[in-house]
């Protein structure tokens, strides 16, 4: 098995343990970390596929939610919250170019909608992008290793980004109204 489908393989155990209740939403977004630094493999300097966009993705989207959680430890000075916050954002930007890139490789075959949060920063923002086609899953492979949940079958990625939403709405695929999330759960809940 090559390094993208262990890493498809123990991002969808880490989901399982997480939707069962056996870690807790930190432990989740921890592991990830720990996980993708033990792989070592970079994000790809040029996303020209899906299997590649999926990974870098992933790859930030990690690292932002992980230096987020460090940024929020108690024992951190001023200093340090900022550092880590900064290095949060520059990941969070990374992931959002990384996200335009892929959905300019599937042609914007996908839904997106704003979905409703409790969190009065993305009130508004978080916008849930779903891809359901059967046939760019399977360029990941993906329904080899998920679940029987209803979001089991699909590819969700989260984005507050202003210019992805422009871009979604130019390709007439935003609209303003909100639905609930099909990780209502995870996006909801604080870390």
């Amino acid at each position: 098995m090559n390094k993208f489908d262990q890493f498809l393989r123990h991002r969808q155990s880490l989901l399982i343990q997480y939707k069962m209740g056996d870690m807790t939403k930190s432990e989740f977004i921890e592991e990830n970390f720990r996980y993708m630094e033990s792989l070592d493999i970079k994000p790809f300097t040029k996303v020209d596929n899906i299997k590649k966009a999926v990974y870098n993705h992933h790859y930030y989207n990690t690292y932002a939610k992980y230096w987020r959680w460090i940024a929020n430890d108690p024992k951190n000075s001023d200093k340090e919250r900022r550092n880590y916050y900064a290095e949060s954002m520059n990941y969070y930007h990374l992931k959002d170019k990384t996200t335009l890139a892929l959905l300019r490789l599937i042609d914007f075959n996908c839904e997106a909608y704003y979905v409703n949060v409790k969190s009065k920063q993305l009130k508004g923002k978080l916008i849930e992008i779903v891809i359901k086609d059967p046939d760019i899953l399977m360029e990941i492979d993906a329904f080899h290793y998920l679940g029987d949940s209803d979001e089991g079958d699909f590819l969700i990625l989260h984005t507050k980004s202003a210019a992805i939403a422009d871009v979604l709405r130019a390709e007439g695929l935003l609209e303003n109204k909100k639905q609930q999330s099909l990780t209502d759960d995870y996006i909801n809940k604080k870390y």
